[in-house]
């Protein structure tokens, strides 16, 4: 069995950058950041099948580096779908913390499971590994010590600003994406979180629950204003619901009781959502239809009196 205890340098790097792509997303500050989308990228579109990858093939003569890469990309396109998909059917959906949560899980358990493998690997078999140290000293010694001519010298300098160029230049599309649509989020869901099941039927004094949502798009953080209208009564709502200061790409879902002060049929309920720039108009709004009946205590208070 293989004595070696260390952990190979290329799952610890995939180990790190997952690490790091969690801190930089879930961490108040650090989300802000253009740092977060060059670590996200990776994450959904490399990591989990390089993990994968070095789960399934650990000797050194099944795949070469470049074959590794290859199948890499290739098992990362049906990896993330399926989870997506997978998600998809949970209560949680499709959002930004369960899939982070399902990728960094699937991918720090695949660099595990490599790890053991290699690991535990039998004695004649080499287990692939990646030295950085190596490759540095074999391009060292390929580049400033071996006697090369004044053009061979320069076509090779010039290969590397290239190189570097094109370095630099992707890492200012990914940090430095085109602003896309500016807009705002706004929602309603039933009690149990989906889009249906909506409380229509109160009785005068009960309450009744619906999930309230509002995701900013806008490009900057943003204080808005809700308010809740019944036949254009407004209604009193908590003050951290009625106020709420929201930052680019950042959601607010909280639950909001309905307790309608009047009765009626075919009342409609109205969620207002006001911007800091205009405060008359609503930004957003949605509607639902309700009835409200007389309480159950107030029907049989009156049929005792008539009773008697």
């Amino acid at each position: 069995m293989r004595g070696n205890r260390t952990i190979p340098s290329d799952l610890l790097g995939v180990v790190c950058l997952v690490l790091l792509t969690n801190l930089f997303l879930l961490v108040p500050g650090l989300n802000d950041t253009v740092i977060r989308t060059a670590l996200g990228l990776p994450l959904v579109l490399f990591l989990p099948g390089y993990a994968l990858t070095a789960a399934l093939f650990i000797s050194e003569k099944e795949l070469d580096g470049i074959e590794r890469v290859a199948l890499s990309f290739g098992l990362n396109i049906a990896i993330v779908p399926l989870i997506g998909l997978g998600l998809n059917y949970t209560p949680w959906g499709i959002r930004l913390f369960p899939i982070l949560f399902c990728l960094s899980s699937f991918t720090l358990l695949m660099c595990a499971i490599a790890g053991w493998r290699r690991k535990n690997l039998p004695e004649g078999k080499k287990a692939f590994e990646i030295s950085f140290k190596t490759y540095w000293l074999a391009l060292k010694a390929e580049v400033l010590e071996k006697p090369e001519s004044k053009i061979d010298k320069m076509l090779t300098l010039l290969l590397v600003l290239s190189i570097l160029a094109s370095g630099v230049t992707l890492f200012y599309v990914i940090v430095s994406p085109k602003e896309g649509e500016h807009f705002t989020e706004f929602y309603i869901l039933g009690p149990e979180g989906m889009a249906d099941n909506y409380p229509t039927e109160y009785l005068l004094g009960e309450s009744r629950t619906v999930i309230v949502g509002i995701v900013n798009h806008e490009y900057r953080t943003l204080n808005y204003t809700m308010d809740l209208r019944l036949e254009n009564v407004s209604l009193e709502i908590p003050e951290d619901q009625a106020f709420i200061t929201l930052r680019h790409n950042e959601t607010w879902e909280r639950s909001l009781k309905i307790n309608p002060p009047f009765e009626g049929r075919a009342l409609k309920l109205e969620f207002l959502l006001f911007n800091e720039t205009e405060k008359t108009k609503p930004y957003r709004d949605l509607h639902l239809w309700i009835n409200v009946g007389e309480a159950r205590d107030r029907k049989n208070e009156s049929r005792g009196i008539n009773a008697s």
